[in-house]
């Protein structure tokens, strides 16, 4: 019976040590992984380097597209495109004129539509 005790305090201590030593290893996980805090702590440590980097970088994206980009035209191209032009313009002040000339019909005809009605319905009340 003391064997079995003394083997179970020891299971114990065992018990006890992995806990210990998995609880430590978490932590240092946590803070092995805290990568916020990680560059906080180094921009804090290393302030000229972070500026410097980041200037350059800003450097780098605002010069980068000053090359000039070369765009070839095709003649024949133009000319179908200035015809589809014309010929929308032409389509939509065709369109235009017809509403500016439809609009007093369609007028008349909803007022007489709406006046009509609402006569019927005062007779017959």
């Amino acid at each position: 019976m003391a064997e079995e005790s003394e083997s179970i305090d020891e299971l114990t201590a065992q018990i006890a040590r992995s806990r210990e030593r998995l609880g430590r290893d978490l932590r240092g996980l946590r803070y092995e992984l805290d990568f916020p805090a990680k560059f906080r702590r180094s921009f804090r440590q290393q302030t000229v380097s972070w500026i410097s980097a980041a200037a350059a970088v800003g450097a780098l994206i605002a010069l980068a597209p000053m090359r000039k980009k070369k765009i070839y035209v095709d003649a024949s191209s133009r000319r179908k495109t200035d015809k589809k032009l014309m010929a929308t313009g032409l389509g939509l002040a065709a369109m235009k004129l017809v509403t500016n000339l439809a609009r007093p019909v369609v007028v008349e005809f909803v007022k007489n539509r709406l006046f009509a009605s609402e006569g019927r319905s005062r007779g017959r009340t």
